[in-house]
């Protein structure tokens, strides 16, 4: 259960506490990517809610409800694979998919910079810590104390969070895994505990 919440809270954060939750705020935003996020909060809504019939089981000593226990654990095992696998192989096009969102709004805000489409932009760069795509930008709103030209490329830095954020979503994914695995094997030694001990009595 603990882990479920866990993996929700990741999940929770990326999508809406951390920087890409900027691309979502607009009309376009990276698919895959928030796919992935959304996938993860739900296979922890499951770990939960399969952890307490888990508890349940092992209360009651019951052989049925700790091998659905099981084959619940294997499903969300096999799950967590699938959208490990999944998520890095579609790295290159969230990353894609984002980059593109912030030329559109770079395009947009060199034809008209004044109005929505310039705080668009400037969220996007207070998010990000980054301004423009060249080392020479005058013209675009930038947010204060920043250090050019380190983070002048904005395609370069949003590379970088989703980078960071699916090596997150990758450690809690593996960490998540290697629980799922002890779950697994304690409910079938339990399991056949139990059986072994209504075979004596």
């Amino acid at each position: 259960q603990l882990a479920g919440l866990a993996v929700i809270a990741c999940g929770l954060w990326l999508r809406f506490g951390g920087p890409m939750a900027e691309f979502a705020t607009d009309k376009k935003s990276p698919e895959l990517f928030f796919m992935g996020l959304y996938v993860l909060v739900g296979a922890g809504a499951i770990m939960s809610a399969v952890g307490f019939f888990g508890c349940c089981g092992a209360a009651r000593e019951s052989q049925c409800l700790i091998g659905t226990f099981f084959a619940c654990l294997l499903v969300i095992f096999a799950g967590e694979v699938t959208a490990g696998v999944f998520a890095f192989i579609g790295k290159k096009v969230a990353i894609q998919e984002a980059q593109k969102i912030y030329d559109d709004a770079y395009e947009d805000y060199m034809k008209n910079p004044v109005g929505k489409v310039n705080s668009t932009i400037y969220r996007y760069h207070v998010a990000l810590q980054c301004c423009g795509k060249d080392v020479e930008q005058t013209v675009l709103p930038c947010p204060e104390n920043i250090q050019l030209p380190k983070a002048s490329n904005c395609l370069v830095e949003i590379q970088n969070v989703i980078d960071t954020n699916l090596h997150l979503v990758g450690i809690v994914g593996i960490a998540i895994a290697s629980i799922t695995i002890f779950g697994m094997i304690f409910s079938m030694v339990l399991c056949c505990t139990i059986r072994n001990m209504r075979e004596m009595i």
